[in-house]
């Protein structure tokens, strides 16, 4: 390839998808990646199916320092858009159905290869080039200069770029280039790639960063709770997931370090050390009336009988054993109403104080990023003519069901036309 108009460091979502667009409008357009193969996050994602979007698709479901900084981008490309791409494609996707009815998270029927074997057979035919295994060394720049080693000598020992160009030192050789498209995504899942380069070429060009933190990530527990959580491991339920700012009605699963599943990873990116999280197990009865009912109606049963048909048995165990032990083979008829009152607002209000997180290693998502302010919301160009943030490194991030990709979707389109 002949010198490129843009380089696009990453070759994930937002960059393959950035990189298509470029190219259809003419640009020559050069892909490094880090890794040994584009797209890895694409193809672990959603069980290996790829939740590659979501048909609910609105700004209130990202989470940014800027709630309004994702309109732009979300509305000139939108769930739509990709959709129709998918299906020009010929790959076929199927709606889960979840625990409220309100899913919209679309998946591929076969397998998560398809998404990326279409986003590089449009990168094949537009003549997209892409490196693997490509390590960025040093970035320099009239702006400001980045290296990976400070005590390397790569930086000064290449020639200066010329006029606004971008001059890249890599494992694989030397780049120029007028524009450059960050899509390095963020700390989650290292394994996959994830890197804090994207972070570190903001600050060395004197952009702003919003801290980041882990997101869409399980919780941890320590004491007596993470011994509940160890004890039921594998143990899912329904429930509604309340922390004071948000509310997720969804299924939690216990796990060996605490608690997972879709109401826990969603919450998640809501929560901060300290806070104190309400789990209602019950979110379809009123417990209270129910039990006084069960009173009634079956008086000769036991409570966690009658609670088997609502809640694993297994989960049901451990909190007779808890919560109401000296009554546990107590027939219904014989308990004070007060007292299947207060059992049921524990089941109802079962307040749990998690230790932390699982951290980067199991996020799906980086929270925080490059901020906003330093960015077009209708280019993602920044205040350096040339320099642009896309995807996961920006300070924007989804709820769980494909909001993340379409995010990555847009955001690539919008430099993609800009560049």
């Amino acid at each position: 390839m002949k010198t490129p108009d843009l380089i696009i460091i990453g070759a994930g979502a937002a960059g393959l998808l950035c990189a298509v667009t470029a190219a259809a409008r003419g640009r020559r357009v050069l892909v490094l990646e880090r890794s040994n193969k584009a797209g890895k996050k694409i193809l672990m994602s959603g069980g290996g199916r790829c939740n590659f979007t979501n048909l609910h698709i609105t700004p209130e479901r990202y989470l940014s320092t800027n709630p309004h900084f994702c309109k732009s981008a979300l509305s000139r490309y939108t769930q739509w858009d990709f959709i129709e791409l998918v299906e020009q494609h010929g790959i076929e996707y199927f709606e889960k159905s979840t625990v409220n009815g309100l899913s919209g998270q679309l998946f591929c029927r076969q397998s998560s290869k398809q998404i990326l074997a279409m986003l590089l057979d449009e990168c094949r035919s537009s003549g997209v080039e892409i490196k693997l295994n490509c390590e960025i060394e040093s970035v320099m720049h009239r702006a400001g200069n980045w290296q990976l080693d400070p005590r390397s000598e790569s930086t000064t020992s290449q020639p200066k770029p010329r006029g606004d160009d971008f001059y890249l030192a890599t494992s694989l050789g030397c780049f120029t280039t007028g524009v450059l498209v960050v899509a390095a995504g963020g700390l989650s899942v290292p394994s996959l790639g994830g890197s804090g380069i994207g972070y570190q070429l903001a600050t060395c060009f004197g952009l702003g960063l919003q801290p980041t933190f882990p997101g869409l990530v399980p919780l941890t527990f320590s004491g007596v709770m993470h011994g509940v959580c160890k004890d039921l491991s594998g143990v899912s339920t329904e429930v509604c997931l309340r922390n004071g700012k948000r509310t997720f009605r969804e299924d939690m699963l216990f796990t060996h370090r605490g608690l997972s599943g879709p109401a826990v990873l969603q919450l998640s990116s809501y929560w901060k050390a300290g806070d104190v999280l309400s789990v209602d197990l019950l979110p379809e009865h009123a417990a209270a009336k129910l039990f006084l009912a069960w009173k009634q109606q079956h008086p000769g049963s036991l409570l966690r009988k009658q609670l088997d048909r609502e809640l694993p048995r297994k989960l049901v165990r451990v909190l007779e054993q808890s919560w109401w032990p000296e009554l546990a083979d107590t027939p219904l008829a014989e308990w004070p109403d007060k007292r299947l009152r207060s059992v049921a607002g524990q089941l109802q209000s079962w307040s749990l104080k998690p230790a932390g997180t699982e951290g980067y290693r199991t996020a799906e998502v980086t929270l925080g990023g490059v901020d906003t302010r330093e960015l077009s919301s209708k280019t993602m160009e920044s205040g350096i003519p040339g320099l642009f943030f896309i995807g996961e490194v920006v300070d924007v991030s989804g709820h769980l069901g494909g909001f993340n990709f379409q995010w990555a979707w847009s955001s690539g389109f919008v430099a993609g036309q800009a560049v």
